[in-house]
């Protein structure tokens, strides 16, 4: 938490920074995501290792794009047992909450032969995007992973950037394993967004997309 001194001058500095938060000041960066879109949907992965490695610092290839399950027990042994029993409580009245919200399908016939009602069906894949860094917050997680998964998607991806070792935060894959995820790519910014929107030769095209972001990614969606 910062504390500032509310002066003429740190007045000034906060409004300016809030203004730089408005839609108006988005063109700026609307260019480079579009470029970003258009190459990851003509080159596939092959524009994803290029900005994994200029953004991330990372020589993703298409043998470590994909998260392991040795990697995932390895961030289950690098948290604290105390906050893993927190993800799993949290989880637990997560799925809880949202299953109270469940629609059922229904159908109603009437005396004159007519048949009336709605069908409710989940969308085939879900994709779900994770910030990595200061912002891998384990509770976004959970609460984008696992309305899905009680909606019944079939299929659950996530996508999260990875550090320059190639690793993710340990957190985001206990909690992505928790919620029921079905496979985590190291994927971060713009590209990844573009590679579940559009699809590449690792990663399948989604029917939806959700999860929060940098200004990149909010743009890109």
């Amino acid at each position: 938490m910062r504390i500032i001194e509310l002066t003429k001058e740190t007045k000034t500095d906060l409004l300016n920074n809030l203004l730089k938060r408005s839609p108006n000041n988005y063109g700026q960066f609307e260019a480079t995501v579009n470029e970003i879109i258009n190459n990851v949907r003509a080159n596939g992965d092959k524009a994803l290792f290029e900005y994994t490695a200029k953004f991330d610092k990372f020589n993703l290839s298409a043998d470590n794009i994909k998260v392991t399950r040795a990697e995932i027990d390895e961030a289950y042994a690098a948290l604290d047992p105390k906050l893993v029993e927190v993800l799993k409580h949290s989880a637990e009245n997560i799925r809880a909450f949202h299953v109270k919200q469940l629609r059922n399908s229904w159908f109603d016939a009437k005396p004159d032969g007519t048949i009336l009602g709605m069908k409710i069906t989940a969308i085939e894949k879900s994709g779900v995007y994770v910030p990595g860094g200061k912002a891998a917050y384990p509770s976004s997680v959970l609460m984008n992973v696992i309305p899905a998964k009680v909606a019944g998607v079939e299929q659950i991806i996530m996508t999260t950037p990875p550090g320059a070792d190639g690793r993710v935060n340990p957190g985001t894959l206990v909690a992505a394993d928790i919620a029921g995820a079905d496979v985590i790519y190291k994927v971060g910014g713009a590209q990844a967004i573009a590679a579940m929107a559009f699809g590449t030769e690792s990663i399948p095209k989604v029917d939806k997309i959700t999860g929060p972001g940098n200004i990149f990614v909010a743009l890109a969606k």
